[in-house]
């Protein structure tokens, strides 16, 4: 079962970008590192894609994401010094704008190589060619300082959406999420409560389960339920339930979600079957 946002929540698309996630030598687990904080504070992940480390792959993700109204695009991965770190091409492409150096990004890459010069970790404080790169940003773009390596994030803006361009190292990452772009997101996103259930259903199928997960959704329709089969123990089915609600105040969904949990529990001893949370 698919859901739409619920009261225009706040857009988002995930492009992860690299050779390494299509091949299977890299699980993607800054996508739902992203996912997960990104539904926390209200936003509604539409779409979560993978591409490769292909300048027509990553502008055409971009494009496409751009063209559907999502509000905020983030992409992670790409922003290295490498030839194949081709990202902010991509977006630059995608959004029809050139690439120019950034006097602010070249200055946190001087600032960021001279202190890994004190420390001993490089040998020279020259900007090749290879770090120069990492300062080239779209034109109008704005750095977000990388507290933790050494690749500078970017926010662009696009009209009335975002592109924010992250690094794939999941500690840099999350170090830029956390500290330099959640507060922009949260001054754009628009309010909303959110509150999870999970509820364990045993000694009951799947199929038998579908039609009292569509009844009791469309008593509550702010309730979104989700089934999660888990296996067989001793014989016995076990299947995850997993329940969400979204709504401008806490008040409302409380007290649906109190009453689609006790309903999923009378419906489903009435199948002969158990419940936990």
């Amino acid at each position: 079962m698919g859901r739409k946002a619920q009261y225009k929540q706040t857009t988002f698309e995930i492009i992860s970008i690299g050779n390494e996630l299509l091949i299977g030598k890299v699980v993607n687990t800054n996508a739902s590192w992203l996912a997960k904080r990104i539904t926390e504070i209200g936003g509604f992940i539409r779409r979560i894609v993978d591409v490769r480390d292909d300048l027509s792959e990553i502008s055409s993700a971009v494009r496409e994401a751009l063209k559907r109204g999502t509000k905020w695009i983030i992409t992670s991965g790409g922003l290295g010094p490498t030839f194949d770190d081709m990202t902010l091409n991509g977006v630059a492409k995608a959004i029809k704008k050139p690439l120019r150096l950034n006097r602010q990004a070249y200055q946190m890459l001087v600032e960021k190589y001279k202190e890994m010069f004190e420390r001993g970790i490089l040998k020279s404080l020259d900007i090749t060619p290879e770090r120069r790169k990492m300062a080239e940003l779209p034109a109008g773009a704005v750095p977000l300082r990388n507290r933790v390596g050494t690749a500078p994030g970017v926010l662009i803006k696009f009209g009335r959406q975002r592109i924010a361009c992250l690094p794939g190292v999941p500690a840099e990452l999350m170090d830029i999420f956390e500290n330099e772009l959640l507060p922009t997101i949260q001054k754009s996103i628009k309010r909303v409560h959110m509150i999870e259930r999970t509820l364990i259903a045993r000694d009951v199928v799947e199929s038998a389960l579908a039609p009292v997960i569509k009844e009791v959704m469309s008593r509550h329709p702010l309730v979104y339920i989700k089934s999660h089969p888990k296996g067989r123990e001793s014989g016995v089915s076990i299947i995850e339930l997993h329940l969400t609600a979204v709504a401008p105040s806490p008040e409302k969904i409380e007290e649906d979600m109190g009453q689609a949990v006790q309903e999923l529990k009378e419906k489903i001893a009435a199948l002969g079957g158990t419940t936990e949370q």
